[in-house]
């Protein structure tokens, strides 16, 4: 049985006070909380904040992005030591913005998630489709490309602290969700492509999250399904009320 995983992907939002007041609401809701995963992503600005706000709770903190050399002269860039400093755990790679504005491929994908892995953190990798490659009927092909890139030289044992989530393009942001049909089709195909590149046990094992406009009103149709096995929540992760109904919903199929 997978342990369902829920992570909120704050995005460019949240000064640190927002934050602290975010964290501190998030703790209350969610203190009976005992089987879900809970992880929430701000900026880097307020890991630190979140990480100290959350000792001793069930809910772990994580960053937005990071770079694969742990130091020297890159403007801008955060390393993985840089991250676990602030007492983060987890971070997230390749999502679909960083794919989209600032450059990011498979190749570098590969590369953070090989250099997170080495450092200990836990990485959420993102894959999916756009919308043209949706109506083209290339979801398959595309998403199986960036499974097998962003895993390539990646150990059986090391792919067993990998979190893939799987979030059509098309359906973040734009109030467009996949029915959970549409979503478990590629959830079953990503977790097939597993089982091909390791082992049924390691294919069966992996939490293969969904992100795409999640929201209360969809979360218990879309976490029901055999194949998705905890949310990569966008919006919805900005105000504990429904962040916390999100997981909620997630705890009574766990």
């Amino acid at each position: 049985m997978r342990n369902i995983v829920i992570a909120g992907n704050w995005k460019m939002y949240k000064s640190n006070s927002e934050a602290k007041e975010l964290v501190e609401e998030l703790k209350n809701k969610t203190n009976d909380i005992i089987k879900t995963r809970m992880i929430v992503c701000p900026p880097y600005t307020a890991l630190s904040i979140a990480a100290e706000l959350v000792k001793g709770t069930n809910i772990q903190v994580g960053a937005q992005n990071m770079y694969w050399e742990q130091q020297g002269a890159f403007t801008g860039e955060i390393s993985t030591e840089m991250i676990k400093s602030t007492g983060a755990t987890f971070v997230l790679i390749g999502h679909s913005e960083r794919r989209q504005f600032f450059g990011e491929t498979d190749e570098t994908v590969n590369k953070k998630l090989k250099a997170a892995l080495q450092s200990g953190l836990n990485p959420i990798v993102c894959i999916g489709e756009t919308l043209e490659e949706r109506e083209s009927g290339v979801t398959n092909d595309v998403v199986g490309k960036q499974v097998e890139k962003a895993l390539a030289d990646i150990s059986t044992e090391s792919m067993k602290k990998v979190v893939l989530a799987y979030e059509p393009i098309w359906a973040i942001g734009t109030g467009k969700t996949a029915t959970p049909e549409q979503a478990q089709d590629v959830h079953k195909f990503i977790r097939s492509i597993l089982f091909r590149l390791y082992n049924t046990e390691v294919g069966n094992e992996i939490v293969i999250q969904y992100g795409g406009s999640v929201k209360p009103e969809n979360a218990t149709e879309l976490l029901s399904q055999p194949d998705i096995d905890g949310a990569l929540v966008g919006g919805a992760c900005l105000k504990a009320e429904s962040f916390s109904e999100i997981i909620k919903a997630a705890e009574k199929l766990s």
